[in-house]
């Protein structure tokens, strides 16, 4: 046969493909970060210490919109703690001073969801300290029995910085989870582009009832089997957090900036520390 006319028939199925794929999905919500200012009334926000023993103070004048992208800033500060209680238990409350502050902003009352294509474009943080994340949380029960799917993570791992893609549901026992991590050095981005670090990336999450699955620019990080992924009892929940028929159970996104704890010890040379998305789609 021909080969211009084996190539044109290559191309014709292709593009078909494409089309068949592209009509798989279609886009239910997204955030182009195009408006300058404030980020749209669609996120919430976070406030104070939250999770995790970190650093960071969350308020929401660290998240601005400007040219095209959400910028999460994490700032070196002084300010006193408005909840320091001396002598507490309650690592909240028992730190004086306010050191570090940035956002994290969420969809908790706005848009939710169960399934499809979310993707997400990028740049990230990797100072010593960073721990940047996009991730979803469900919004009935406490953590983990809620279920927490991480399309990104950067921090320190077994002692390296490492990008992780991961889901994590309920074990027997109260706040511990069970988890299915994929753990990927960031040596392994940088020895193939070392100015990885300086440009965008897309973070892409495939979710049905059967799979879920994160990609980082096409390369398959993680497929995590949702057959597996039932909680283990505590508080009486046998649910599968990423797959069930509960009325009104589903997901809403958080993008945010943590400083120390996972993230190692903040440089504090190199701050301001800037996190830039520059789109959110969402599509089922």
């Amino acid at each position: 046969m021909n080969r211009i006319f084996v190539s044109i028939l290559l191309t014709i199925g292709f593009a078909y493909s494409l089309s068949a794929q592209e009509k798989e999905y279609q886009l239910v919500w997204s955030d182009e970060f195009d408006v300058e200012g404030e980020p749209s009334t669609e996120w919430s926000y976070e406030s104070g210490f939250v999770r995790n023993e970190e650093l960071q103070w969350y308020q929401s004048q660290n998240a601005k919109v400007k040219d095209g992208c959400l910028v999460i800033e994490a700032k070196k500060g002084f300010f006193i703690n408005p909840h320091y209680e001396a002598g507490s238990s309650d690592w909240r409350k028992n730190r004086e001073f306010i050191r570090y502050t940035s956002s994290c902003l969420k969809t908790q009352f706005s848009q939710q969801f169960l399934y499809g294509r979310f993707e997400i474009r990028a740049k990230i943080p990797v100072a010593s300290g960073a721990w940047p994340a996009i991730w979803l949380l469900g919004n009935k029960w406490e953590w983990p029995n809620n279920g927490e799917i991480d399309i990104m993570e950067y921090y320190i791992k077994d002692g390296q910085p490492s990008i992780l893609a991961n889901a994590c549901w309920g074990s027997p026992e109260r706040w511990k989870g069970v988890w299915d991590s994929a753990v990927i050095p960031f040596t392994h981005f940088t020895e193939k582009d070392p100015y990885w670090a300086d440009k965008f990336h897309i973070w892409r999450m495939d979710w049905d009832k059967e799979y879920i699955r994160i990609y980082l620019d096409d390369e398959l990080l993680n497929e995590i089997d949702l057959s597996k992924t039932f909680n283990q009892g505590y508080d009486g929940n046998h649910e599968n957090p990423f797959a069930n028929d509960v009325v009104g159970f589903k997901h809403y996104l958080l993008l945010n900036l943590a400083i120390g704890s996972n993230g190692g010890d903040p440089d504090d040379s190199l701050f301001p520390l800037r996190y830039y998305i520059d789109y959110v789609r969402v599509y089922q």
